[in-house]
């Protein structure tokens, strides 16, 4: 007996058809799975043998071989389990098929098998089920935790089942006909009521005012202060103020988070509905930041896209980590290249980053001496090597709050007020990038910097000035102005003015010779 079952397997944050071939010959007992299969594939025998006795469902006899279909793709992990156990119902029977093929052509099958014959969930169900809507396939049987984010795609029937029982009664008794699950519709925008607002953050209005340039126009900045200023609950406090994701950017971020089996049912609508926010911790290696392993898994920069990525303690991070975000930072993507395959992961997020002026944290510091001879301070500031620095768009000096601030009993300005100018700057960006791949400022090409950054008269002899006092690279100039931009978004403006110019030069602090860092 002879059947066929579609399947899905996933490359990147995109998927390919699987064919699943089984052939069963009335002969001595025999297991073969060919088709290149992992070490998860092949143990997958003795998960679903347990699970069809379990089920009481029938065992095949005879002389099994299973293909996994185009041969020369290796096929890795155990959403094969119950397309496979499916497969040889379907292969089964003295009287004929227990699954009529034609229901098994027009259904594509995910999910792994407990022992006990339970479904459990996949990673990346969401590329699975947006490839096999792309090709014209009608519906979708996945495990109930995924089916939320199978649902999302629009024009696929998604079916969800606790157990193999009830797949095969699904398959064999309705025919095709079943319980379809529907979507809980939750729009990506909503949000609840965060604990993290800005209203908790005493006194730096400069750094605050910092951070909500760098949320309306996406900028990567970095916070350079003394312990205990405030760095970390202020990054900390960046989403609150962020706008909402976009449909295709929920879309874009869910698929991430898919593949790296981090929904699993927690989205109750099928997508992640707030911009992320990662925070590695600096003992990271390059493959975790920036993904990779034998069967390439997205990393941290992957997992904030859309998002922010935060690097408190910079130069704690081993400097060849750090220069691996280099390349994301200018492209929004990243491609690792492996013997087995190359993938490309999208890692357009926001770099958000803090660090001390030296080792001890005190230098500037009015209450506390620095203890660091200049070598130190020197070795420790040369760990951001300049081509990094040169693409964070802002440089945030952090100073210690006084003690008025911290006592101070009027309540600062609230995220709310703040996100509601984020997202007018956003919108008047989203109507000039309007059908390019643009989104935000940041985000600009050169030629679009000529365009839209161009300053008036005073501007322009500021900047020039500023080019020649900090000896600011090219890449500088072009992010001065993209920052400058941004600041006359927030206020509305329609041009660029020296106002604007100067602002967004005040935030180039770390391109004075003082900071050793030039």
């Amino acid at each position: 007996m002879f059947s066929r079952v579609w399947s899905r397997a996933v490359l990147g944050v995109d998927a390919l058809p699987i064919e699943i071939e089984t052939h069963i010959e009335p002969n001595l007992p025999r297991w073969t799975v060919v088709g290149l299969p992992d070490g998860a594939v092949r143990e997958s025998r003795d998960r679903i043998i347990a699970a069809l006795t379990n089920s009481d469902l029938p065992r095949p006899r005879g002389a099994i071989t299973i293909n996994l279909a185009p041969a020369d793709v290796r096929k890795e992990g155990s959403a094969f389990d119950l397309p496979m156990a499916l497969g040889l119902l379907a292969a089964t029977g003295r009287n004929g098929p227990l699954i009529a093929p034609e229901v098994l052509d027009e259904i594509v099958i995910v999910g792994e098998l407990s022992l006990d014959g339970s479904v459990r969930p996949v990673r990346g169900v969401l590329p699975m089920a947006a490839h096999a809507a792309a090709s014209g396939v009608r519906a979708m049987v996945v495990p109930k935790e995924n089916a939320p984010e199978a649902a999302v795609v629009e024009g696929l029937e998604v079916y969800a089942v606790e157990s193999l029982r009830e797949a095969y009664t699904f398959l064999a008794e309705e025919q095709g006909r079943g319980v379809q699950f529907v979507r809980q519709e939750s729009p990506p925008h909503a949000r609840g009521d965060r604990l993290d607002d800005f209203s908790d953050v005493k006194g730096q209005e400069g750094v605050k005012r910092a951070l909500e340039v760098a949320a309306a126009g996406g900028h990567n900045a970095l916070m350079v202060g003394p312990p205990g200023s405030g760095k970390t609950m202020l990054a900390r406090r960046l989403p609150g103020i962020l706008p909402p994701l976009t449909n295709a950017e929920a879309l874009e971020t869910t698929k991430i988070h898919s593949v790296g089996g981090m929904l699993n049912g927690q989205a109750r609508s099928g997508l992640v509905t707030e911009r992320p926010f990662r925070a590695p911790h600096h003992t990271i290696s390059n493959a975790g930041l920036c993904g990779g392993g034998s069967n390439p898994m997205p990393g941290e920069i992957s997992l904030a896209h859309h998002g922010v990525l935060f690097l408190d303690e910079l130069p704690e991070f081993e400097r060849s980590v750090l220069e691996v975000l280099r390349q994301p930072l200018e492209e929004g993507a990243i491609t690792i290249a492996r013997a087995r395959a190359t993938v490309h992961f999208p890692a357009r997020f926001m770099l958000l980053a803090s660090m001390n002026p030296c080792p001890c944290g005190h230098a500037g510091d009015p209450h506390k001496p620095c203890v660091c001879a200049p070598g130190q301070v020197q070795r420790y500031l040369a760990k951001v090597s300049g081509p990094l620095l040169d693409r964070i768009d802002l440089h945030v000096e952090v100073t210690p709050v006084p003690f008025d601030d911290l006592n101070r009993d009027r309540p600062a300005e609230p995220s709310t007020n703040v996100r509601e100018r984020v997202v007018a700057a956003r919108q008047r960006q989203a109507e000039r990038f309007a059908g390019t791949s643009a989104h935000c400022n940041a985000q600009m090409p050169a030629r679009d910097v000529r365009r839209y950054c161009k300053p008036d008269a005073g501007g322009l002899a500021l900047l020039k000035a500023a080019i020649a006092r900090l000896g600011l690279s090219a890449r500088a100039h072009d992010r001065v102005l993209k920052v400058a931009r941004t600041i006359a978004d927030l206020a509305g403006a329609s041009g660029v003015s020296a106002e604007h110019v100067a602002e967004a030069v005040q935030y180039r602090s770390l391109d004075r010779s003082g900071w050793g860092m030039g």
